[in-house]
């Protein structure tokens, strides 16, 4: 039988074990963790000191060597494909007569541009020189007309892409309908807002003149005429200039004929004796009887016109 010190020492090497073998997982325990195996009395002094271990060498010669063999291989260059070269000159700065520092391998490390600039110059002379030699070794570098590449993602991904995308538009359309349907109704309210007050406005300027017209303070009708009235004021306009000038032809000759109104001599006036004589006086004329009459009297005929049948029958008959 073991004893309860015993069993104590047994639980503690196994728990040392256990965070040995956590250690080297890379584990590492959160603050709640932590704080419930101190408080059980788990963590001691010196337990998270790490250890320096010595470190060992490895002198792997034979490895050594046959990375050394592999260097020294003389392979073709088209399977090695290396090129080592500076960069391409710069033909505008050329033209331009100054002299950059990517033509001369002088350049600035901590620059950005310049050291960016220095591996664009260094990577078109690599391609103007590896295009000659690729093409001597009859290597294409250029797609066929009929290449199709194999897609790295699969049709269904390529559908789900799809569907997102559509979703994605039709919501951007959706959201610029709605957009375009507000600014409509903003804009078809104001221009009903604009009608709304140009009626309002006609309707007291109609009213006033009314008004007006009842008093007695102006004999003019023209309120009734509404929008007619500024279509007919361009063609009125001239006839109202032309008729300052002067009266126009078939008003002289009413003039000329029937005279300026005003008093006249009184030959159409009646008199006393015009009153009183009745020899003029026809009766059947006056009555409608006579056959200047208009009317049928009771013994009197009236002309009847045939009908469409018999005058179309007389018609055929001639």
């Amino acid at each position: 039988m073991k004893t309860t010190e015993e069993h104590e020492e047994v639980d503690l090497e196994e728990e040392e074990e256990e965070e040995e073998e956590e250690g080297e997982e890379g584990s590492e325990m959160s603050d709640g963790e932590l704080q419930e195996a101190f408080a059980k009395g788990l963590l001691k002094p010196g337990m998270n000191v790490m250890a320096n271990k010595p470190k060992t060498f490895a002198n792997n010669v034979d490895g050594l060597k046959r990375c050394l063999a592999d260097f020294r291989k003389d392979l073709p260059w088209v399977e090695r494909l290396d090129l080592t070269n500076l960069p391409a000159e710069d033909v505008l700065a050329k033209a331009e007569g100054r002299e950059t520092k990517t033509t001369n391998g002088e350049i600035n490390a901590d620059d950005d541009f310049e050291r960016e600039m220095f591996f664009y110059r260094q990577a078109q002379a690599t391609v103007l020189q590896a295009l000659p030699l690729l093409n001597k070794h009859g290597i294409a570098t250029k797609r066929p007309d009929d290449y199709f590449a194999e897609m790295a993602k699969s049709d269904q991904q390529m559908q789900k892409i799809r569907k997102k995308l559509i979703a994605k538009q039709s919501i951007i359309e959706r959201s610029e309908k709605a957009k375009q349907l507000r600014e409509q109704r903003k804009f078809g309210k104001k221009v009903q807002i604009e009608v709304m007050q140009k009626r309002q406005k006609e309707k007291k300027a109609m009213m006033t003149a009314v008004k007006k017209y009842q008093k007695g303070m102006t004999d003019k009708l023209e309120f009734l005429e509404g929008d007619q009235k500024s279509g007919k004021e361009s063609s009125q306009g001239s006839k109202k200039a032309m008729n300052k000038k002067g009266p126009n032809a078939k008003r002289k000759f009413k003039d000329q004929k029937f005279g300026f109104g005003g008093k006249k001599s009184g030959t159409k006036w009646n008199t006393k004796e015009s009153y009183n004589d009745m020899s003029s006086f026809r009766a059947k004329v006056a009555h409608g009887k006579g056959p200047r009459g208009g009317k049928k009297g009771k013994g009197g005929k009236q002309n009847k016109r045939p009908g469409k049948s018999v005058r179309r029958k007389m018609k055929n008959r001639s």
